[in-house]
């Protein structure tokens, strides 16, 4: 198939989506609108008040009395928004936020972004074309892109071939791995292997044992930790982080979300030499051509970073532990990412119909949780994902637990493994 006939990313997803997620949105078993909160108790617009296992906010942060006075206090001093790139004009929360940031991330270079998105958009083009000196390239760069990393890299792959030739690996396959490195150094190419520290729908990646296969390599390791920042490592530095005792390699970049378990909104980047700051702030397309944080959730960073280097934040991380484990128990590790350090649970199923079975017995029983179909999962399957926080009680894990048995008894779910995809 010639390059004018090849079917494009975008017209597989349509051509090969079902009607499963639209039937979920009109059936009220996903696209939920909240009216109101308590906890992790919501009450929805068009009436009803369940107990949701959606939000990615870990560590229930988000509701947390400290960000909440930072966030109005901040409207009283600066209002809303400051409306400029930070170049021009940024408020006193961003230095402040990066400079905690700095405190947790000690001896690295830190800078913050709108999103996880807008670092990858902002950071590997500067990776790629060789203007960050502590990651330099030899003769091009050869992107290797793990089948599982989040869509949000994987869109990029077009922009990437800018800088390099794109491929798509299995990291967690060390076979597949060795071929793929070996090609990169015959070919003189500098190898980036990209992945996600916790996948929001799958489990761990070994991050220590990959960041050596590309130093041997003379490659780097950029890795997405949206989901594993907070929740695990010193300070909440984050899952990968904490992958290589706390001390970030040589060759290693972090993406991170202030968005999920951080408590506030926003992404940034770590790099390990704190002299490729200067080039990001000054290079990176959405730091250049962007707007700052809103004032209050940029003030709200700065107070969850607070947080993060007290002791408040190993409490919240031991709860957070505490309900997954009860949760395994319960379930006798039935479900996807049983037993792995990771607060995303799932329940796969063979069909997409017995999916939204399950969900419709989930939610008489005043579960919410987060259906998923393709392309986040194989064609024609289904996925039940549960989100766990710190900020449910025993009886919300108790009461999941016993719906999910419900759901067993009526011949739905036998706990099969799901086939991740990504389109």
């Amino acid at each position: 198939m010639d390059a004018q006939t090849k079917q494009d990313w975008m017209t597989i997803r349509r051509d090969n989506t079902t009607s499963a997620l639209e039937s979920a949105y009109e059936e009220g078993l996903t696209g939920f609108t909240v009216a109101s909160r308590e906890g992790k108790r919501i009450t929805l617009a068009q009436g009803g008040t369940f107990t949701e296992f959606v939000s990615c906010s870990y560590l229930g942060l988000e509701t947390h009395p400290a960000l909440i006075e930072a966030a109005h206090q901040a409207l009283g001093v600066v209002g809303l928004h400051l409306s400029s790139s930070r170049s021009a004009m940024r408020p006193v929360y961003l230095p402040q936020l990066e400079s905690l940031l700095g405190e947790i991330y000690t001896g690295c270079g830190v800078s913050v972004f709108t999103s996880t998105s807008s670092v990858h958009l902002g950071v590997l083009p500067l990776l790629g074309s060789n203007s960050l000196k502590s990651y330099p390239i030899r003769k091009r760069a050869h992107w290797l892109i793990d089948k599982t990393a989040h869509a949000s890299m994987q869109v990029l792959r077009g922009i990437l071939q800018q800088f390099g030739e794109v491929s798509r690996v299995q990291s967690t396959d060390p076979e597949s791995m060795s071929v793929a490195l070996k090609n990169c150094v015959d070919r003189q190419e500098t190898p980036i292997l990209l992945i996600d520290g916790i996948g929001s729908m799958s489990g761990l990646v070994p991050i220590a044992q990959l960041s050596r296969q590309l130093e041997t390599a003379g490659g780097y390791l950029y890795v997405d930790d949206a989901h594993g920042i907070s929740i695990a490592g010193l300070h909440g530095a984050g899952y990968a982080l904490a992958a290589v005792d706390n001390q970030l390699p040589h060759n290693m970049i972090l993406a991170g979300s202030l968005s999920k378990a951080f408590g506030g909104a926003g992404g940034f980047v770590v790099v390990s030499d704190p002299q490729d700051i200067p080039t990001i702030q000054s290079l990176a397309n959405p730091l250049v051509f962007g707007h700052s944080i809103m004032v209050p959730m940029l003030a709200a960073n700065v107070a969850a970073a607070r947080i993060h280097l007290s002791d408040e934040i190993d409490s919240l991380q031991n709860s957070l532990w505490n309900n997954v484990r009860l949760f395994d128990s319960l379930t006798h590790n039935r479900l996807l990412n049983a037993g792995v350090q990771s607060p995303v649970r799932g329940a796969f199923f063979e069909t997409e119909e017995d999916g939204l079975q399950a969900c419709r017995i989930l939610r008489d029983n005043g579960i919410l949780m987060f259906p998923v179909f393709y392309p986040i999962i194989a064609k024609g399957k289904a996925m039940l994902r549960f989100a766990f926080s710190a900020s449910h009680t025993d009886q919300d894990i108790r009461q999941l637990a016993s719906s999910l048995n419900e759901v067993t008894r009526a011949g739905l779910w036998k706990a099969i493994p799901a086939q991740m995809t990504t389109a």
